[in-house]
């Protein structure tokens, strides 16, 4: 591996053409205003919603669950995955045990048969926008929403059948 003066020269040199700053800066605030956006329709009504959380640029996020989730420890995600450029839904728990919890139960759905361990961050992760459009936001939006709706409650219903 390289010393650290190396990569944080490439990091300054990239941030200087500025190409970067100028994508993240409008991927977040798309965030943002998807978030704002739920929390101004209808969505709000099922479900609440936290901040954004930044990642380490690999990933931006807000939460959100409901009341099934949250008697469960639960919650879901909605995460702009930067390194694959694609928007997902994760499930989370609040604690590792709940994690590994809901890891064991879901292990063979449809989001996990494939996988051989447990993901890093979540229980399950299911792509929703797999090559979103930048150039086209309103219609991303509708779209992202639209599969939001489907895939949360997909996954919620897949939990109440293991209660």
């Amino acid at each position: 591996m390289k010393n650290l003066n190396h990569y944080v020269a490439i990091y300054k040199e990239q941030l200087e053409k500025g190409d970067i700053l100028v994508a993240y800066n409008h991927l977040v605030k798309f965030v943002m205003k998807l978030r704002a956006d739920f929390i101004n329709s209808s969505l709000s009504e099922q479900y609440s919603f936290t901040g954004i959380l930044h990642g380490y640029m690999d990933y931006t996020y807000f939460y959100y669950s409901d009341e099934f989730l949250k008697s469960r420890k639960l919650k879901l995600g909605l995460v702009l995955n930067h390194l694959e450029m694609r928007f997902e839904i994760w499930l989370l728990g609040s604690t590792k045990d709940v994690q590994k919890k809901y890891w064991d139960l879901l292990r063979e759905s449809r989001w996990n048969k494939d996988r051989k361990k447990m993901p890093k961050y979540s229980i399950l992760e299911a792509v929703i926008e797999n090559e979103p459009d930048f150039d086209d936001l309103p219609l991303l939006a509708d779209k992202i929403e639209k599969k939001l709706v489907e895939q949360s409650e997909e996954i919620i219903g897949a939990l109440k059948t293991l209660s």
